[in-house]
């Protein structure tokens, strides 16, 4: 099933690029988050969205906006994705694929690689904008845009 926009986000736990517990209860409801779910690690798509929020992400945290990265990557993984890459913001591990159950993230590519889907999720913990696309260069500005007209609502 999954989410849509005006849906209420659950809340789960998973772990982070830290090995630690990431609890949506601490972040989801207190300001708005965008989560972006991409399909792999160290992928020409994936660098590329991953840098496009890394070189945006002041313009997200001026804005009071966390930006969430998730894949079923390890926690290693991310934590070389990220050292690499200098990417600033937390990274989710969702190696047993339970978040993107939750999220309702569909496969693509013959059924085999997870697919790229961006959610902006307001202050109330409501979705805003689902956003589904392999284009990974498009998932920024919706994000933006979507982030800008809550703020100005």
């Amino acid at each position: 099933m999954g989410l849509e926009v005006g849906d209420i986000v659950p809340d789960f736990i998973a772990k982070n690029d830290l090995g630690e517990d990431f609890n949506s209860k601490e972040w989801i409801g207190h300001k708005p988050i965008v989560i972006y779910f991409y399909p792999k690690n160290f992928t020409p798509g994936c660098i590329k969205e991953a840098c496009d929020f890394r070189d945006s992400y002041a313009d997200f945290i001026e804005l009071g906006v966390e930006v969430i990265g998730v894949s079923s990557d390890s926690i290693n993984s991310h934590k070389r994705f990220k050292d690499r890459y200098k990417l600033p913001f937390p990274f989710l591990s969702d190696s047993n694929g339970a978040l993107k159950k939750i999220f309702g993230i569909k496969t693509t590519l013959l059924g085999i690689l997870p697919g790229r889907e961006t959610f902006v999720i307001d202050q109330e913990g409501i979705v805003r904008l689902k956003f589904n696309s392999m284009n990974a260069s498009r998932h920024l500005q919706k994000a933006i845009s979507t982030v800008k007209k809550l703020m100005h609502s």
